[in-house]
């Protein structure tokens, strides 16, 4: 393949037009600025002009529970060649990596999942959407704002309890995980956490804005969907978002843009509140990825799929079905920022890892099949995404 220059492309947060070069394995070379006066270089075969859309990487999701009828807390060895399938179907969407994410559930059988998706991740083909380190959302959470996890799952955060947990596994194993930081009033398990390399995220918690500060000074790098399952941002106790939106960087705070576990207003808001901050999550659950809305089984619960959203028989919020990119696209709608949506669902949940925060970091040298191309229309407040095809 010959080499082909590539101009009029737009990088989500970087300022003006931008191009590279595509060398001859697709790979991108020389991304830079493009000046104003700049005009195509004869010297390459080909001169593809981007029209100014977006480029940037494929989305990263730090909170998936499930995909096509699977559940990541729930899996049986022998639906591991069905995993494989699904995560090849995910990657098609456009979605790069995913923390599987594993709620609140006896000790022995989150180590049973931990174990299992460790096999899945050494089997993984290119085609696949690529599984990190688990989320461990529980089971060290308030009890009274546990949602949708399981009361009689509920731990004390004491060491013993996270030692057993965690005994033979690491950060390659478990990523990232959500605690109620009220649990660890002295920060110890905190800090084991971060030394271990494990992000923390503070959720599904009771906390004062001053409690949750103190967590996020202490390490904490994360809020786990941004409002729900903790006290509201109330003008008189502001509460965990309030703490995340004002910690020194980096803290992110996750947000599921559905328009229900979040208004849009709001969601609009949060963004304003904390620039540079939101990173989306879909929390999608196992019906994510299959046509029909309805009633689906979760362990020995059920629960019901109406547009979008997942409840529990009680009417509990459990999760959604919308994925990521969708949600981006939603928020772009919402805050006609496309900008502000491809960086809530591409570069940020990277960043929460620690994997680096610039767009232009992420690109250079990234094969561009594995790339997103987003476009904007303005006028019906449309942000849509396709796999760049190569093009004169």
């Amino acid at each position: 393949m010959a080499e082909v220059h590539c101009s009029r492309l737009r990088l989500p947060g970087e300022p003006g037009f931008w191009c590279f070069r595509l060398d001859g394995q697709g790979l991108i070379r020389d991304l830079r600025p493009e000046a104003a006066d700049q005009a195509p270089e004869a010297r390459h075969d080909r001169h593809w002009r981007w029209q100014g859309d977006w480029l940037s990487p494929a989305a990263v999701d730090l909170q998936i529970n499930g995909l096509q009828g699977l559940w990541f807390g729930h899996l049986e060895a022998g639906q591991l060649g069905r995993l494989h399938q699904a995560l090849a179907w995910l990657r098609r969407q456009g979605v790069d990596a995913v923390c599987p994410t594993l709620i609140t559930a006896p000790l022995a059988r989150l180590r049973r999942s931990l174990a299992l998706l460790r096999q899945v991740r050494q089997q993984q083909s290119p085609g696949e959407t690529r599984l990190l380190g688990a989320h461990l959302e529980g089971p060290f959470l308030a009890e009274s704002r546990r949602g949708a996890h399981p009361r009689r799952h509920v731990q004390p955060l004491e060491p013993g309890q996270l030692q057993q947990l965690m005994q033979g596994f690491s950060a390659e194993d478990v990523a990232l995980l959500t605690m109620a930081p009220e649990l660890d009033p002295h920060h110890a398990a905190l800090t084991w956490l971060v030394e271990q390399g494990i992000v923390v995220s503070l959720g599904h918690t009771e906390a004062s804005q001053a409690q949750a500060g103190a967590a996020f000074a202490a390490g904490a790098r994360l809020l786990t969907h941004a409002f729900n399952a903790m006290p509201p941002l109330h003008h008189r106790a502001p509460g965990p978002v309030a703490a995340a939106c004002l910690a020194p960087e980096p803290v992110f705070l996750g947000l599921i843009a559905d328009g229900v576990h979040v208004d849009p207003a709001v969601a609009v808001l949060l963004t304003r509140m904390a620039p540079g901050r939101v990173a989306l999550v879909s929390d999608a659950l196992a019906p994510y990825g299959l046509a029909e809305e309805g009633r689906y089984p979760w362990g020995q619960r059920w629960i019901t799929v109406r547009q979008g959203v997942c409840r529990l028989e009680d009417g509990v919020m459990a999760g959604a079905t919308v994925g990521i990119l969708e949600g981006a696209g939603r928020l772009a709608r919402w805050s006609r920022n496309p900008d502000e949506a491809i960086l809530a669902a591409t570069v940020r949940p990277r960043a929460a890892l620690g994997c680096g925060d610039s767009v232009v970091q992420h690109l250079q040298g990234a094969a561009l099949a594995r790339l997103l191309r987003w476009r904007w229309q303005p006028e019906a407040g449309r942000l849509s995404w396709s796999t760049p095809q190569l093009s004169a």
